[in-house]
């Protein structure tokens, strides 16, 4: 009794620290969890419960780190952008100013 006390402690302190796992892992156990709750109200089947729930908790926690991915990937790109036009259009004033310049010298001369 007192190993399965410690287990379950061991387990819950590693199930809840975020940065020891990743994204999927968390997945894991949040899914696991449920499934687990779920499969033994169903009719005593925690186990196969917490195997189906860690499967689809890994599953959706995948496809919202892609989403994130993407969106993360769509913003770099739009400020690259954003940056590119900004310095097109600071050298065409330079480019500009640097003409007029050149003619007034002219002019003067």
């Amino acid at each position: 009794m007192k190993a399965m006390i410690v287990a379950a402690i061991a387990l819950a302190a590693v199930a809840f620290d975020a940065n020891a796992m990743s994204k999927n892992t968390k997945g894991c156990v949040e899914g696991g969890a449920v499934g687990a709750a779920g499969g033994h109200v169903a009719g005593h089947h925690g186990v196969l419960g917490a195997a189906v729930g860690c499967a689809v908790g890994e599953h959706h926690a995948k496809k919202k780190a892609q989403k994130e991915e993407a969106a993360a990937n769509a913003q770099a790109q739009q400020s690259a952008a954003n940056s590119n036009t900004q310095a097109a259009s600071t050298s065409g004033k330079q480019a500009t100013a640097n003409t007029t310049t050149a003619s007034s010298s002219t002019v003067a001369k």
